[in-house]
């Protein structure tokens, strides 16, 4: 893309800057789910909860994190994602700062399970940040060509995805350090921050600028494309979201990423309890083990998504649901330390390929509605991250802890089959007439 070019049609930012804006509003979206994952002991101690109630409160920011993605993202298709993206910081900033009131007028001795509801609202409302994450994967997908989309939806995400790993490695020396409200007021002010600089550099791809500057869709379009764009999107919010809709592959693609990625947001969530309950492991080694598997999984999203550009959604899809299953198999058997560190891994590292590889497929497969597909399937595929830590909790309180913990992970045994065979139909289905 010529800077002379973006200079003489007045578009702010460039590819790089927008996915370097897009990265770190998603990075520190991620602030709560951190806070609520390491934190939640605290909670569970001052106001007496059982282990359904703390895997429903861990779970609550993912609830809003990831239904939100829906129209949010389909809200790229009008605006670019520059308001999106604000709004949802803006939303989740809210939602920290009443937990810090929350803590400074009522923990610990006053924290009482009375306000247990009042403490899901605000996790909920902390959790916008996450949906932060389809917005910025069609901002950047309108910004970048289909050839180089892997690349750069891979370093998106999986750069972003390192932020739960990194918070959950800090926040105990945090927590030491500054005690549980210094540790959220930082958390918070490194929001603010991230807010910042996105309002500084985050703007939509080129046709949406030029919409804004007046001209009428189709010299937009012929504009941006000299200017390097190749997709547009379909029309209207509800008209992108319909289009996608209609799209039975959009729904194959949202049970894939609800095992992927809803499947890493849960085990962010549920591992610090696994950890800790079940191997007896102090509050620091299990925030240490839970952000290795966070950072792993986002590490090796980035070459996912390289690998996708170079063998197919499809075939990545393969290697890495099949790694979920087999990860999951592991962590069913094990009851030393050493076996489940090494199924986390193989877990960990399907599910990081697993993320980058069905973002491959959704410009492919529904190139005229992105950023409705996008919002389908970061939406509801994240949800997982809400369904999976109660049910996780169920185990263990029906089977006690002994066999409840590796038990649950029978759920990502059947999630990994199903995944399995929902990327054969699509390798079976693919049109012949595009190429990757």
């Amino acid at each position: 893309m010529n800077a002379e070019a973006f200079k003489k049609y007045r578009i702010k930012s460039n590819p790089s800057e927008a996915l370097i804006a897009a990265t770190i509003g998603f990075f520190v979206g991620f602030a709560a789910v951190a806070l609520f994952n390491v934190t939640a002991k605290n909670f569970k101690e001052a106001m007496g909860l059982d282990p359904v109630q703390v895997g429903l409160l861990v779970a609550m920011p993912m609830l809003s994190g990831s239904l939100l993605r829906i129209p949010f993202s389909a809200w790229v298709d009008t605006d670019g994602g520059r308001k999106p993206m604000l709004t949802l910081l803006g939303m989740s900033i809210v939602g920290l700062l009443g937990l810090i009131w929350l803590i400074v007028a009522y923990y610990p001795d006053n924290l009482s399970a009375g306000l247990y509801p009042l403490l899901l609202f605000l996790g909920l409302l902390a959790g916008c940040g996450i949906a932060t994450f389809s917005v910025g994967i069609s901002m950047v997908a309108y910004w970048f060509p289909q050839s180089r989309q892997g690349w750069a939806l891979g370093t998106y995400a999986g750069v972003g995805n390192l932020a739960p790993g990194i918070f959950t490695f800090l926040l105990p020396a945090a927590l030491a350090a500054w005690g549980l409200l210094g540790a959220y007021v930082a958390w918070t002010g490194l929001l603010v921050a991230g807010t910042a600089i996105f309002y500084l550099i985050g703007y939509g791809a080129p046709y949406f600028q030029l919409i804004k500057h007046g001209l009428n869709p189709e010299e937009a379009k012929r504009i941006a494309r000299e200017l390097g764009q190749e997709i547009f999107p379909a029309g209207s919010l509800i008209e992108t979201l319909l289009r996608s809709a209609a799209n039975w592959r959009t729904w194959v693609l949202v049970l894939l990423y609800f095992t992927s990625f809803g499947g890493f947001l849960a085990l962010t969530a549920w591992l610090p309890t696994y950890w800790r309950e079940f191997f007896d492991q102090p509050v620091k080694i299990a925030a240490y083990l839970t952000a290795y598997f966070s950072i792993l999984a986002s590490l090796v999203r980035v070459w996912g998504g390289s690998l996708s550009d170079k063998i197919g959604g499809e075939r990545t899809a393969f290697l890495a649901f099949g790694s979920v299953l087999v990860g999951a198999l592991v962590m069913m058997l094990a009851h030393s330390f050493l076996l489940a560190f090494i199924g986390e891994t193989i877990i960990g590292f399907g599910m990081g390929v697993g993320n980058a590889a069905v973002f491959k497929m959704v410009p492919f497969y529904v190139p005229d509605a992105v950023g409705g597909a996008s919002g389908w399937v970061g939406g509801l595929g994240a949800f997982g991250g809400f369904v999976v830590p109660p049910v996780l909790g169920y185990f263990v309180k029906a089977y006690g802890p002994e066999k409840g913990f590796p038990l649950g992970f029978i759920t990502y045994v059947a999630l990994g089959i199903m995944a399995l065979i929902l990327v054969w139909v699509l390798e079976a289905t693919r049109p012949k007439t595009r190429a990757a």
